[in-house]
C-alpha cells in the first residue's frame, strides 16, 4: 500500500511541479525556521532568563535583542506557512480539476456499449468522489516533505547538543513506523469498501430520482426510500468502520512523540544534574524533540491518507485505462446532397463483461438509396434501434460492412460522419438549455435562421413562436418544461440543423399526433428549401410506413422481406398481422388522448400539416 500510495503522490509530482516546489520552498522555509526557534529560545533561556534570576535584573537592550530574534524568525514562518498553504491548495485544485476533465474526456470517447456496461451512479462517482480521494494527501504532502528537512535537520542537532537525549529521542520512529505500517494494512479494505458503496449509493440515487415519474406514478416512494436507506446504512457502517480504525491508531499516533518528549526530559535532568550538559541544552534539545512531533504527525497524516488515495486512484485508472474507444479513419466523403446507405451481410451481438453475448443481428442486407425514405418494420428485439446505431456509427458490426455512399463508416473521419450522419432516438434527450441552444449546440453556421428551418421542417416552429422568449426559452432539466411530442420535435430539429444528408430516425415521433408525424416525414422529403436528406426510419404507424419507398421488414434479427407497404401486406403475413396489430394499439391511444394532441392548437401549424399531408 505504501508502495502505491508513493507512486500516486509521484504522479501528482510529475503533474503539478511548479505548485509542488512552490509549496515545498514554503515548508523547507517554515522547517529551518522552527529548528532555528529552537536554538533561539535555548539561548534566550540560557544567556537572558537564567542570569537575570541570578542578577535579580533584566537588561533592557538584551531582551529586547531577543525579541526582535524571535519577532523575526515568526514573521519568516508566516511567509513560509502563506507559500506552504498557497502551493498545496492550489496543487490539490488543480489535480481534481485535471482529473475530473480528463475522466469526463474519456466517457465521451468510450463507446456506447461501454457506458451500458456500467452503472450511471459509479461513473458519477469516479468523476467526483474518486477524484477527491485520490488528490486528498495532496493537502498535507509538501507539507510533510519539507518537514523531512525539519526532521533530518531536528535529528542532526539533536546528535550535535547531546548524543544521549537524541538516542532516547529518535529511539520514537521505529515505533511509529510500525505504528503507521499496521494502520495502513487495516485501513485499506475498509477504504476500498466504503468507495465502492458511495459509488453504490449514488448508483440508486441517480435511477430513483431519473425515474421519479415511475417511482410516483406506482405508489413507490416509500419502497425506493428504503432501498436507498440501505444502501445508505451500509455507507453509514463502513464509513463508521473506517473512523474506528482511525480512533484507534491516531491517538497512538499522536501520543508516541510526547512519551518521547517525556523521555527526553527525564534524560536531559539524569544529564543536567550529573553535569553532562547545561540549560541551554536541555531546553534547545526538549524543544526540538517537541518540534519532531511536528513533522512525524505531518507524515502520519499522509501516510493516514494513502490507503483512501490509493483506493480512488485505482478507480480513475480503472476509467482512464478502458480500452474500446471508437477508432475513426481518415476518408472524407466525396459528393454531396443526399447519402446512400448500405448494410451489406452485417451481424452484431451486444458484448457483456465477459466479452459474449447474446446475437441481435445476421446477415441483414438492405440498402436506403440516395434520397430515399425506408422504413424499418419489426416485432420488440428484433434489431431495429441495433440497425440504427449501426447506420450512426455508435457501434461496429461483428460481420458485414455498412457503407456511407461505398465508403466503409469506419474509414470515415469523425467530421465527415457526424457531419453527414444524424440520428434521433426512441427517447428525446434536451440538455437544460435555451432552445436555441439545444439545435445549434454551438456548431459553426448554425445560426437563428438555420435554427427557424430546422424547426419549421420538424413542425416546431408554432409552439416556440408562441413561447415568450421564443429561441431564448430555457426548457429546464431534460426539457421538463416541454411536453413529449415538443422533446422529441426539439431534438428533430436538432439533427436537421446540420443539414445531414442521411437522418436516422429511431421511433422519434412515437408520442406526436399522427397528423403531425405525417407533416414531418412529408417536410423531411422535400427538404425545406434545401436538397432532401435520406431517410431511414423505424415505423409503427400505417400512415407513416405508407410514406416510405420501401419497407424493411424484420424478425428476430434478420431481414424476412422487402418491398412496399402494399406488397409487403399481401406477400408477408407477419408483416400484415404486425401492422394492423400496431393500428390497433394507435386507436386505442387516440381514444384515451395519449398523444401530444395540444401541438395542434395553432391554426397556422394546422393548416401547415394539411398543406404538407396534400404535398
Amino acid at each position: 500500500m505504501l508502495a502505491k500510495g508513493f507512486r500516486v503522490l509521484g504522479h501528482a509530482v510529475r503533474d503539478e511541479p511548479h505548485m509542488f516546489a512552490w509549496s515545498v520552498v514554503g515548508s523547507v522555509l517554515f522547517a529551518l525556521l522552527t529548528i532555528g526557534t529552537a536554538f533561539v529560545s535555548g539561548r534566550v533561556v540560557g544567556d537572558i532568563v537564567v542570569p537575570a534570576f541570578d542578577r535579580g535584573s533584566v537588561a533592557t537592550g538584551t531582551i529586547l535583542l531577543g525579541g526582535c530574534a524571535i519577532l523575526a524568525i515568526s514573521l519568516g514562518k508566516i511567509v513560509g506557512i502563506f507559500g506552504r498553504r498557497l502551493g498545496a491548495g492550489a496543487m490539490q485544485f488543480n489535480l481534481q480539476a485535471k482529473y475530473r476533465r480528463a475522466v469526463t474526456r474519456r466517457y465521451l470517447r468510450l463507446p456506447l456499449a461501454w457506458h451500458q456496461r456500467h452503472a450511471t451512479g459509479t461513473l458519477l462517482s469516479n468523476a467526483n468522489a474518486d477524484v477527491e480521494s485520490a488528490w486528498y494527501p495532496i493537502a498535507p504532502f509538501p507539507f510533510a516533505v519539507g518537514t523531512v528537512v525539519m526532521l533530518v535537520a531536528a535529528v542532526v542537532s539533536l546528535f550535535v547538543t547531546d548524543w544521549a537525549m537524541a538516542l532516547v529521542g529518535v529511539a520514537v520512529f521505529p515505533a511509529l513506523l510500525l505504528v503507521n505500517v499496521a494502520y495502513s494494512r487495516r485501513m485499506s479494505p475498509r477504504v476500498a469498501r466504503a468507495q465502492q458503496l458511495r459509488a453504490e449509493v449514488s448508483a440508486v440515487a441517480h435511477e430513483s430520482f431519473d425515474g421519479a415519474l415511475v417511482v410516483k406514478t406506482m405508489g413507490r416512494e416509500a419502497s425506493e426510500t428504503e432501498r436507498f436507506a440501505a444502501k445508505a446504512f451500509e455507507l453509514r457502517d463502513a464509513t463508521i468502520r473506517v473512523g474506528r480504525v482511525r480512533a484507534m491508531f491516531d491517538p497512538v499516533l499522536d501520543a508516541l512523540p510526547s512519551v518521547g518528549t517525556l523521555a527526553v526530559l527525564v534524560v536531559g535532568a539524569y544529564r543536567y544534574r550529573s553535569g553532562a550538559v547545561g540549560v541551554q541544552e536541555v531546553v534547545s534539545v526538549t524543544f526540538l524533540f517537541t518540534v519532531l512531533a511536528f513533522p512525524v504527525r505531518a507524515i502520519g497524516w499522509v501516510l493516514a491518507e494513502l490507503p483512501r488515495s490509493v483506493v480512488g486512484w485505482e478507480r480513475i485508472r480503472r476509467v482512464l485505462d478502458a480500452e474500446g474507444d471508437t477508432v475513426y479513419g481518415t476518408t472524407e466523403l466525396p459528393g454531396a446532397g443526399p447519402a446512400a446507405l448500405r448494410f451489406d451481410g452485417v451481424g452484431f451481438a451486444y458484448a457483456n463483461e465477459d466479452g459474449d453475448g447474446p446475437t441481435v443481428l445476421t446477415d441483414v442486407t438492405f440498402d436506403v438509396p440516395a434520397g430515399r425514405t425506408v422504413a424499418l418494420v419489426g416485432p420488440t428485439g428484433s434489431g431495429k434501434s441495433t440497425i440504427a446505431a449501426l447506420a450512426a456509427r455508435l457501434v461496429d458490426p461483428a460481420a458485414g460492412t455498412v457503407t456511407l455512399d461505398g465508403v466503409d463508416v469506419r474509414e470515415l473521419s469523425q467530421d465527415a460522419l457526424t457531419g453527414s450522419t444524424s440520428l434521433v432516438a426512441q427517447i428525446p434527450f434536451v440538455f437544460d438549455d435555451t432552445i436555441r441552444g439545444n439545435i445549434t449546440l454551438d456548431r459553426a453556421g448554425v445560426d437563428d435562421e438555420e435554427a427557424w428551418r430546422a424547426l419549421r421542417l420538424a413542425q416546431a416552429d408554432g409552439f416556440v413562436g408562441h413561447l415568450a422568449d421564443g429561441l431564448d426559452t430555457t426548457v429546464g432539466e431534460r426539457g421538463t418544461s416541454l411536453s413529449g411530442g415538443q422533446r422529441q420535435r426539439l431534438t428533430i430539429a436538432r439533427a436537421l440543423a446540420g443539414s445531414p444528408r442521411l437522418l436516422v430516425l429511431d421511433d422519434a415521433t412515437s408520442a406526436v399526433d399522427p397528423r403531425v408525424e405525417a407533416a414531418i416525414l412529408a417536410a423531411l422529403r422535400r427538404g425545406g428549401g434545401h436538397t432532401a436528406a435520406s431517410i431511414l426510419v423505424v415505423a409503427y404507424r400505417r400512415a407513416t410506413i405508407a410514406l416510405a419507398d420501401e419497407v424493411v421488414y424484420l424478425e428476430r434479427g434478420r431481414v424476412v422481406a422487402r418491398g412496399t407497404h402494399s406488397e409487403l401486406l399481401e406477400t408477408a403475413p407477419g408483416y400484415a398481422d404486425l401492422v394492423t396489430a400496431y393500428e390497433k394499439a394507435e386507436e386505442e391511444r387516440e381514444r384515451e388522448h395519449e398523444f401530444d394532441g395540444d401541438r395542434l392548437d395553432d391554426g397556422r401549424e394546422g393548416h401547415r400539416d394539411e398543406e404538407a399531408l396534400s404535398a
